[in-house]
């Protein structure tokens, strides 16, 4: 049981310098590409991915300004494409809440959260004390942070010219590894999700390219958290 801030922070570099942030720099290095090819500046892109903080509303606020949409759109879009932080950070706020001691701090730190600490944390938190997991935290989603502006600098000014249909398949890699991230925390509910969201998202697509991923979404998970709940009870 880790009971001390440093070794809970060399724990956190040590998981977070593994794959996590292998495949955010190979992701962001697609986005970072994506938005060279798209007008931005450097400094637009850094800011979108320190912002914005989830490659699917990154992607989303790229996509509608270079389609001529309004502002307020294109955040509405950003903001629909990364809902799913809402229920993490409803989930993961807790288990840090004990080592933080002014709560004005916790906005900041939600705004550090992504899928990627979330995921860890599930996995390492039963081995560290409440006091000190907020530690293992920040020092995890930090070095995953630089390790995405990394991969967009060098997206931007390494890869700019690798062509779209490249870098949306660099950008698959995100999803995938996150997927496999998620199973591997073991929760139920997320493994439950996963098997039927797989199937139904390329369906969803077919059916409506705009609407397809959230549809997927809204339904495959109510329908996954109706039947943990069902098989909950019968066990």
């Amino acid at each position: 049981m880790i009971d001390h801030p440093k070794p809970a922070c060399i724990r956190a570099v040590r998981d977070a310098l593994g794959f996590p942030s292998i495949m955010l720099c190979a992701s962001m290095m697609a986005f970072g590409s994506l938005a060279q090819q798209s007008g931005y500046s450097l400094g637009m892109a850094l800011s979108l991915t320190a912002g914005i903080w989830g490659l699917p509303g990154q992607v989303a606020m790229i996509e509608f300004h270079a389609a001529g949409a309004s502002i307020l759109f294109a955040v509405l879009a950003s903001s629909l494409a990364n809902a799913r932080f809402m229920p993490m950070a409803v989930s993961f706020l807790p288990l840090i809440r004990d080592g933080v001691r002014h709560y004005g701090w916790m906005y900041v730190l939600v705004q550090m959260l992504s899928l990627n600490p979330w995921a860890a944390g599930q996995r390492v938190f039963p081995g560290i004390i409440p006091s000190v997991r907020v530690y293992y935290y920040v020092v995890f989603a930090v070095v995953c942070m630089i390790a995405a502006l990394i991969g967009t600098a060098i997206g931007y000014f390494g890869i700019g010219n690798i062509g779209r249909p490249a870098a949306l398949g660099l950008l698959f890699l995100n999803p995938l590894f996150f997927s496999v991230m998620i199973a591997g925390t073991r929760v139920r509910p997320a493994i439950i999700a996963i098997l039927i969201g797989v199937p139904l998202g390329p369906i969803f697509h077919y059916l409506s390219s705009d609407w397809g991923l959230l549809a997927a979404g809204l339904i495959g998970g109510s329908f996954a958290f109706w039947i943990h709940r069902k098989t909950s009870k019968a066990a």
